[in-house]
């Protein structure tokens, strides 16, 4: 039986008080409750906000449905709410809810948000860092032991639905205030992730130095440069990929993750307040087209370029947003926003125990589904994509069932959780480049102790950067202009440095290549004359041995032909045989036949070995066609080695004239076969080279060529075993003889006799290394197999 509006008025009265009373102990308690930890959780509660929210929660409502916010912090009398009760009881419930939530300092309410003054601080949320150790170990685990935890890489998404989530608290929070200033908040960011960057970037070169050879020191240089410019995804993009063939050596591809966040923040903050300038609601209906927008290009380009939709913001742009929504939600406008309406919808048909059953469920849904996440998903799967709209998912329910319920109170919330979230940070800057030099410095691949040794030194150094680092700098009150500037000077420093590094390195590099030292890695310059009469590979391999002289014979092919180059023009220099090197990395020479890197279609491929083809088939000087390249590669799809690094490359093949054809076999026997046709009716003749070994590990472990050394001094055989080598091309040799039954007058060179015998494939041998890379040839190396293929061109 309901009770009528006159007779209940006295107690609506008393209720009215006693909400003044309630709303005044949860100021005092807000105001108390100031966290320097970090800018994390929901937003305080304004009076009113909070009166509603007891009455939702005690299964009351408004008449209207909810409660006009007016302006916010301003009570003075104004609050009346004529409520319904249907049952005493609701009154009671009423007042044990409120006395329990200001007792508890719970005065957090989802969907709501309150401003004290001029400036609202936001409670902090252990849970979060919960969130935040979970990813940061998921990462750890992935990149250390990737078989045990495959899909440990979605971390990182993890800690993009984070970011968003916070860093529209404070930019939503700030633009309803209309106090948000473009300089603080880029000079908090720069004093929140500059230091600790500065710490491991500089660290890292400092041990490239001491640890690494000239090769790697390069690369390690130019990552410098690109880290500190935020820059390191498209350098990884350009370099063919996260997971490319040599990205475990990248001591800083990890850095791409925290790139793509700061371009994040360079553009979000001036977007969403330009959007601002027309209101609230456009503002938040502008960011859910553009996270529509960008979660489409995800979808569509993951198919057929996941490298570049791996990498790129655009595409990774919604998962920032989809933590945004949240605070979106929570952080409402003058004008009541839906995220309160929501509540209060909620409200008239749910108990308290009811939503807080739905919580409960909402965050156990959502860190069961991370868990199955990391260890269901793997590398191989077209990712992002729909995939990682599962984890933004997941990561979204955890944030979003708050910090109250038992799995983020006790779980996420428990001390070591949130101790590990709290050094995250640097945690996620040290760990790749100690476990990177555990396996540049390990000839084979690092054992378990190494690995383990490498994260544990990473959890070290993680804790003092954060305690003698991070935590003084972000400590300092006031906008600290001066330490913001040196901030960014310093960077500019590191990245000045790697550039003068890479450079110095490089012209180390090249004296080896000039020089008659037997550990001759090999280099082959650019040849200006080549590229002006082949404009066409300009940008690929070209090389003329004499730029006087119309070329006789011509190399063609992938890196694996390039690398004869050297040693056949040495071997052909008493003749008067011009030679003439065109080809394209990763491609072999066969006409029609795309090859790529998974996401990175194209048909760079095809365009260049037809122009190729064209040179040889068309000129009257040139009579003899060398056709090589890294047959093995081409029909697995993958790499060799012992390292992982080289295992993990994902090569594709595609036939233009017969798209239907999946299997990388049959596309090259059938492009091989063209190829060889097409050569044949000119009249050419053909040389088809059997590729050389792959060694499957660094060669430069077989010399004493680092200062320091991780593990064993050198290599004890530098060789892989015939075994090993015959099961890698076994394959590939028997479709080749297959093929050249059927043009017997194509010569054959088998590359491998100069390198093998009946136990071992040689890397070094008699004082002679022989490989630059554990699969390209050096300068010495050339020179050797060369002599043998030479004599098939005096013949």
């Amino acid at each position: 039986m309901h009770i009528g509006l006159a007779e209940a008025q006295p107690k609506q009265e008393e209720i009215k008080e006693g909400i003044h009373e309630l709303v005044s102990m949860a100021r005092t308690e807000v105001g108390a409750s100031e966290s320097s930890a970090a800018v994390q959780g929901v937003g305080r509660i304004p009076g009113n906000a909070l009166a509603f929210f007891l009455l939702s929660s005690c299964g009351m409502r408004s008449p209207g449905g909810g409660v006009d916010n007016g302006r916010q912090g301003n009570l003075s009398g104004k609050l009346i709410i004529p409520v319904v009760l249907k049952t005493p009881i609701q009154l009671t419930s009423f007042l044990r809810a409120a006395k329990s939530i200001i007792n508890s300092g719970n005065v957090n309410a989802p969907g709501l948000s309150q401003s004290t003054s001029r400036t609202r601080s936001l409670v902090y949320r252990p849970d979060i860092d919960g969130l935040r150790a979970f990813a940061i170990l998921s990462v750890l685990v992935f990149h250390a032991f990737p078989h045990f935890l495959p899909g440990g890489f979605i971390g990182v998404d993890i800690f993009f639905v984070i970011s968003g989530y916070l860093i529209s608290d404070i930019i939503v929070r700030r633009l309803e205030l209309g106090s948000f200033n473009f300089g603080e908040f880029y000079a908090h960011r720069v004093r929140r992730i500059f230091p600790s960057l500065i710490v491991v970037l500089g660290t890292t070169l400092i041990l490239g130095f001491i640890f690494l050879p000239p090769s790697q020191l390069v690369r390690l240089g130019n990552h410098t440069v690109a880290s500190a410019g935020f820059l390191e995804n498209y350098v990884l993009l350009w370099e063919s990929g996260y997971f490319d063939v040599s990205s475990d050596l990248k001591s800083l591809k990890h850095i791409w993750s925290l790139a793509i966040e700061e371009q994040f923040y360079l553009i979000y903050p001036l977007l969403l307040w330009m959007a601002w300038k027309r209101g609230s609601r456009l503002a938040i209906g502008f960011m859910v087209l553009l996270g529509a927008l960008s979660f489409g290009m995800n979808i569509l380009g993951v198919t057929e370029s996941p490298i570049k939709t791996f990498l790129n913001l655009p595409t990774r742009f919604w998962e920032f947003l989809g933590g945004a929504a949240l605070s979106y939600a929570r952080l409402s406008n003058k004008n009541e926003m839906w995220g309160a309406r929501v509540r209060a919808l909620v409200a008239n048909y749910c108990s308290v125990a009811v939503q807080k059953n739905a919580r409960s469920l909402l965050s156990w849904v959502g860190v069961l589904v991370l868990c199955i996440s990391a260890l269901l998903m793997h590398q191989t799967l077209l990712y992002p994509g729909w995939w990682a709209l599962v984890v933004v998912l997941g990561a979204f329910a955890v944030l979003a069932a708050g910090p109250n319920v038992w799995v983020n109170r006790v779980v996420l919330g428990n001390r070591f959780m949130v101790f590990i979230g709290l050094i995250s940070y640097p945690l996620y800057l040290w760990h790749w480049p100690l476990l990177t030099f555990a396996r540049i410095l390990d000839p084979a691949t690092p054992s378990l102790e190494s690995r383990l040794f490498a994260l544990l030194l990473s959890v070290l150094l993680a804790i003092l950067t954060y305690s003698l680092v991070e935590k003084p700098v972000r400590s300092r009150r006031g906008a600290s202009w001066l330490l913001t500037f040196m901030l960014c000077v310093a960077l500019f420093l590191i990245g000045s440095f790697g550039y003068v590094a890479a450079y110095r390195a490089k012209l180390q590099l090249q004296a080896q290549a000039e020089s008659s030292d037997a550990f001759n890695w090999g280099w082959i310059s650019p040849d200006p004359a080549c590229t002006k009469a082949y404009p066409a590979f300009s940008k690929h391999f070209c090389s003329l041995s004499n730029p006087i002289k119309k070329p006789t014979v011509m190399l063609l092919g992938d890196s694996h032909s390039n690398h004869l180059y050297p040693g056949l023009v040495t071997a052909l220099k008493s003749t008067e045989e011009v030679v003439l090197n065109l080809g394209v990395g990763g491609c072999p020479p066969f006409s029609g036949l795309a090859s790529f890197e998974k996401g990175l279609r194209d048909n760079i491929c095809v365009d260049t070995v037809k122009e190729a083809l064209q040179v040889a088939i068309t000129s009257n000087q040139i009579k003899m066609i060398i056709l090589s390249s890294r047959g093995p590669l081409y029909l697995t799809g993958r790499g060799f080695g012992v390292g992982g690094s080289e295992l993990i490359s994902n090569r594709q093949l595609s036939l233009i004239d017969s798209p239907q054809v999946t299997d990388f076999r049959m596309m090259y026997e059938i492009a091989m076969r063209q190829t060889l046709s097409d050569l044949a009716k000119s009249g050419k003749e053909v040389v088809f080279v059997l590729d050389i070994p792959e060694l499957g590990f660094d060669p430069e472990s077989c010399v004493n060529s680092r200062i320091v050394w991780f593990t064993k001094s050198v290599r004890e055989l530098c060789a892989v075993s015939r075994k090993e080598f015959d099961h890698r091309n076994r394959e590939y040799r028997e479709i080749v003889a297959k093929v050249l039954m059927d043009f017997p007058r194509v010569k054959i060179f088998d590359a491998s006799g100069r390198l093998c015998d009946s136990s071992w494939c040689w890397g070094m041998k008699d004082g002679q290394m022989f490989y630059r890379d554990n699969n390209h040839l050096s300068v010495i190396g050339s020179e050797y197999v060369a002599k043998g293929l030479s004599l098939l061109i005096k013949d």
